[in-house]
């Protein structure tokens, strides 16, 4: 079934109450269709195809949630002979202190066997939440970074890749499908501080990461699929909602550029909004461990579908198309859709 995409960005014109009508008719049905657990459970028959797993606010001090979903990830991948090939890390990997830095024992117990290499024999490609930007004292951002670059535990290698705030690379290394560019959404902003234990990028680093951020749209690339990733969504219908500053200097950039896909978390549930007239499907995946947020605007309104629950998700990419699933703690598929190389969105 295609979706119809009748919402309109908030920074577009207001629609008319028939239309918004119209818009909650269809998007009710779509947000009831993708409610039903094992919607869309029907596994992807190509071998071929690229299989990866995410989540993001997974790394709460009280793992007991992280656990559950962890589990159920685990699960998953055994019941479909999943073989997910990279897990991305939608940033806030450690709320609290981090105590020790690189050898904080948090290290083994919330990331290498939570996630273990039994199951996920693959890179983790991480990027940097609000959490990771407050200080315990110490900075986490530079004990994640470091982490990356030291490359091994007591145990032995490890699968946590960040080479830097914000970096590019291709997927899978041979025969890339996707090129990625995983963003540090901590853009300086004027919201309260925690504490006094947050900081942001530098105005400096921001205005370097948008001037970086449009050299890569820019590049000519081979792979047939392009995706942005950042911790921060720029539109949600969770609590924290839009990001102003996203929307200001990210966003005409992702339109410009024809961007497919962004992901994100920070709003501790599992989202998908689509919008009229524009070129990017926003995925929000944050229910990872921490604790839950309310979804705060009905589907109906900017859908397809918004819901708090923990849970992850699953990216699976052939040449011609992206296909994505939310799964909530028992590995229940609660949405699916799926994106062709031309834009064309379909609820599964």
């Amino acid at each position: 079934m295609s979706l119809p995409v009748l919402s309109s960005a908030p920074d577009s014109a207001t629609v008319t109450r028939r239309r918004f009508l119209r818009q909650s008719f269809a998007f009710s049905a779509l947000a009831a269709l993708g409610s039903v657990p094992g919607l869309a459970s029907a596994f992807p028959s190509d071998p071929s195809a690229v299989e990866i797993l995410m989540l993001g606010d997974w790394g709460y001090e009280d793992f007991a949630a992280q656990t559950v979903v962890a589990r159920a990830m685990r699960a998953y991948a055994q019941q479909h002979s999943l073989r997910s090939q990279a897990l991305l890390l939608l940033g806030d990997n450690w709320y609290g202190p981090l105590e020790g830095g690189v050898h904080s024992a948090r290290w083994q117990t919330q990331f290498e066997e939570m996630y273990p290499p039994s199951d996920f024999v693959c890179p983790a490609y991480a990027i940097l939440g609000n959490h990771d930007y407050q200080m315990f004292p110490e900075s986490k951002v530079d004990a994640e970074l470091e982490y990356a670059r030291i490359g091994r535990t007591s145990a032995g290698p490890t699968r946590w890749t960040m080479p830097a705030r914000w970096y590019r690379f291709e997927f899978p290394a041979q025969n890339p499908l996707i090129t990625f560019l995983a963003l540090d959404s901590n853009v300086p902003h004027k919201e309260k501080l925690f504490r006094g234990r947050d900081f942001t990028l530098t105005e400096q680093q921001h205005a370097e990461q948008i001037a970086w951020l449009e050299t890569e749209l820019k590049r000519s690339r081979a792979t047939p699929h392009l995706i942005a990733m950042g911790h921060h969504a720029v539109y949600s219908d969770g609590l924290h909602g839009d990001h102003a500053r996203l929307i200001r200097d990210w966003d005409p950039l992702f339109r410009k550029y024809n961007v497919p896909l962004y992901l994100a978390g920070h709003d501790h549930d599992l989202q998908h909004l689509e919008f009229a007239g524009h070129p990017t499907s926003f995925f929000l995946s944050g229910g990872g461990g921490a604790d839950l947020y309310p979804i705060l605007l009905d589907p109906s309104q900017r859908g397809p579908y918004a819901q708090k629950v923990y849970g992850f998700s699953h990216l699976s990419a052939t040449p011609k198309q992206l296909t994505l699933r939310h799964l909530d703690e028992n590995g229940r598929t609660l949405h699916a859709f799926s994106k062709s190389v031309d834009g064309k969105v379909s609820i599964l």
